[in-house]
């Protein structure tokens, strides 16, 4: 495991959705820094595999499996994330789900509902029972993975784009709402990335050179985004570094926002 420091040292992080892709990345990189971190998605095997190459790596990290649409799921990691060191420090709420790319009146109703229940009543659930938590503590750090296509939509993913507008207007209603108990809340909006979650909105097993093609030439600085990239800004935020940022929507896009 890369060395970064402590940043996040005697801390405990919950990251969902972290199995795979940017969520894989985070929950590695709040490790690498020293945090306790409850790893959580629904798929459990490769979660279980996330977990033991942080534990190989020298790090901290429990897995458990989490559907963030469900109440008594959410409620559970809650519990279980302060009963691993009696406290909650940050939560990042990343587990996502996109509907196939297509017209959106196309599109059926249970897959409506079920990126609406992921990625909006999700993040809301992840609040719902992390604030508590942090207002006894007197404090804590959530971040939210939005999308810089609730910024910048493109066609195809309009009902996706969608929720991670909600999201967006979630995080600065919630920045100024939770404000008085010392509790920050900022989010990230990456750019398009050659993870599983992508392929699996397109519908490939591997993301076809025309649309990697395609998507580069939208982005100023000529390549996708790495679940690095997003790591690394999901660090900064949660960090003591970030403490007079609150509300922020961090464009972690190349670019892609602007031109």
């Amino acid at each position: 495991m890369r060395t970064f420091g402590n940043r996040f040292e005697d801390r405990t992080v919950v990251v969902t959705g972290a199995a795979s892709g940017f969520g894989e990345a985070m929950a590695k990189r709040f490790a690498a820094e020293g945090a306790t971190v409850l790893a959580t998605d629904v798929n459990a095997d490769a979660l279980d595999r996330v977990v033991t190459e942080i534990a190989d790596a020298g790090g901290h990290a429990v897995a458990k499996r989490v559907d963030v649409s469900r109440p008594d799921d959410v409620a559970a990691m809650v519990a279980d994330a302060v009963g691993l060191a009696g406290r909650l420090d940050v939560l990042v709420n990343n587990a996502g789900f996109s509907h196939l790319s297509g017209p959106v009146w196309e599109l059926e109703e249970a897959e409506f509902d079920r990126v609406f229940a992921t990625n909006v009543k999700g993040v809301w659930l992840g609040v719902k029972y992390a604030v508590p938590q942090m207002i006894e503590r007197g404090g804590g750090v959530i971040v939210n993975t939005a999308s810089i296509g609730a910024v910048a939509p493109r066609p195809g993913v309009t009902v996706y784009n969608s929720t991670k507008g909600a999201v967006m207007t979630m995080t600065r209603g919630l920045a100024v709402e939770l404000a008085r108990y010392r509790i920050r809340v900022n989010a990230l909006n990456p750019v398009a990335a050659d993870t599983g979650f992508m392929r699996g909105a397109l519908g490939v097993d591997t993301l076809p050179e025309e649309n990697r093609a395609a998507l580069i030439r939208g982005i100023p600085l000529r390549r996708l985004t790495e679940p690095a990239d997003v790591a690394a800004a999901a660090a900064f935020l949660a960090s003591d570094e970030a403490e007079f940022l609150t509300g922020v929507c961090l464009p972690v896009d190349g670019g892609r926002s602007i031109s």
